[in-house]
């Protein structure tokens, strides 16, 4: 017979106002704080809000303008590397009871955890164990933490996501008939793990509204909807997930990418956008050397702002041999940009993407490459990494990177697009 497995999930407690609480000798379940940088206008979206504001009516992801007035509270300036270095001492509290090839980060503020194997070693229940953990987090940082339980990773999550909030220890537990029982008519739809609202308006186009209405469908109906993946979506609607741990721990992707995206600060008019994306091109062709990677696709999307912001500019270009060259792949990122941007628009966000990312001892030649001149080059940008790596981020600078507009050194000093 097959071993019944325990799941945990484990999530920090609007976890970057609780950090900024703690720090300020506030209790993050009291105090009123937003996250938001008082530099930028009132229409910027708060990195996160305390509990005591969501209990306000506040949105954790609202904008600093939709905060009612009449509420004082405190704003706090992001800290990334602050929030970093929590999520790292909370890490190794896990570490003291679960093995790290049982545990899966899932985000700064979230984790996954097989506990099966430790039960029987500490003599407690998923639950006694799971209260062990967060109270030690507690003690040991100040910040509260949540826990969902299930029988496989799917339950844990939703008892985290939907039950656990409401329990009086912030714990939940879940197996498949408890889900049935309790979760099959819950609403909304999008309460539930990759559940969102276009997924949502598409089932209540057929009358679904439900978890137990979405297990009851038909299938040929969902698979007319959602192709291969209402697979998933009927796995789930019964309460079932097949990975494993050990699954995800083994996973490896059949292609990479990387990636480099910002929401500009004012809107810039194309030629000022042209030195934006080149400089993202620049950064991130040394990001590929940090790997020891090359690419040999790259991917553009651009977004406006004004009476246009529903506009939308993307594309994608493919070189004719993969490389790390920043002088190439700027070459045909400016090809890329100026064959999809609109001249007379208004950027707003940029994001570049190098897709087909693979190691470079797989690097070819073209026959209009010189390899003497890449190799060159090559060992210029590994030269600038170390003295970046070791002098910082803005310890070599290019030309562009001080003109006018040009946004490198403000992100340098950046994590995520936040201050440090």
């Amino acid at each position: 017979m097959k071993k019944e497995r325990f799941y945990v999930c484990i999530d920090l407690k609007s976890f970057y106002a609780s950090v900024e609480c703690v720090e300020r000798g506030l209790d993050p379940l009291t105090a009123k704080l937003v996250v938001a940088d008082p530099e930028r206008t009132d229409k910027t979206i708060c990195l996160a809000v305390s509990p005591a504001m969501k209990e306000l009516g506040v949105s954790s992801r609202c904008r600093v303008f939709e905060i009612p007035e009449g509420i004082e509270y405190t704003k706090a300036v992001p800290r990334m590397q602050l929030y970093m270095d929590y999520s790292a001492r909370i890490y190794r509290i896990y570490l003291k009871y679960i093995s790290s090839e049982d545990v899966h980060v899932y985000s700064i503020d979230e984790v996954f955890m097989d506990v099966t194997d430790y039960l029987s070693l500490y003599g407690m229940s998923a639950q006694e164990l799971s209260r062990h953990i967060i109270r030690d987090v507690l003690k040991e940082t100040g910040i509260t933490a949540t826990a969902g339980i299930g029988t496989n990773l799917y339950l844990a999550k939703i008892a985290m996501d939907i039950l656990a909030k409401h329990a009086p220890d912030g714990i939940a537990f879940l197996d498949e008939e408890q889900y049935r029982k309790r979760l099959w008519r819950h609403r909304p739809l999008t309460d539930f793990w990759r559940i969102g609202s276009g997924t949502v308006r598409r089932l209540e186009q057929v009358g679904i509204t439900t978890m137990k209405e979405l297990a009851e469908a038909d299938e040929n109906l969902l698979y007319r909807l959602f192709g291969i993946d209402a697979e998933l979506l009927m796995d789930h609607a019964w309460g079932r997930e097949s990975a494993t741990m050990q699954d995800i721990k083994s996973y490896r992707p059949k292609s990479n990418s990387v990636s480099s995206g910002q929401v500009l600060s004012e809107p810039y008019p194309f030629e000022k956008g042209k030195l934006i994306v080149k400089e993202m091109a620049d950064l991130l062709t040394l990001e590929l050397v940090e790997r020891k990677a090359i690419t040999d696709s790259i991917t553009l999307y651009i977004s406006y702002s004004g009476r246009t912001e529903h506009l939308r500019a993307n594309g994608t270009i493919t070189m004719p041999a993969a490389t790390s060259s920043s002088r190439r792949i700027i070459n045909y990122t400016m090809q890329l940009y100026e064959r999809i941007a609109y001249r007379h628009e208004m950027l707003h966000r940029v994001v570049l993407t190098f897709n087909n990312i693979t190691e470079e001892e797989f690097r070819q030649y073209d026959l209009f490459s010189s390899p003497e001149e890449l190799e060159r080059e090559h060992n210029i940008q590994k030269a600038v990494l170390e003295i970046k790596n070791r002098y910082g981020k803005n310890a070599v600078l290019k030309g562009m990177n001080l003109e006018e507009g040009a946004k490198t050194v403000e992100r340098n000093r950046q994590i995520g697009g936040h201050k440090k």
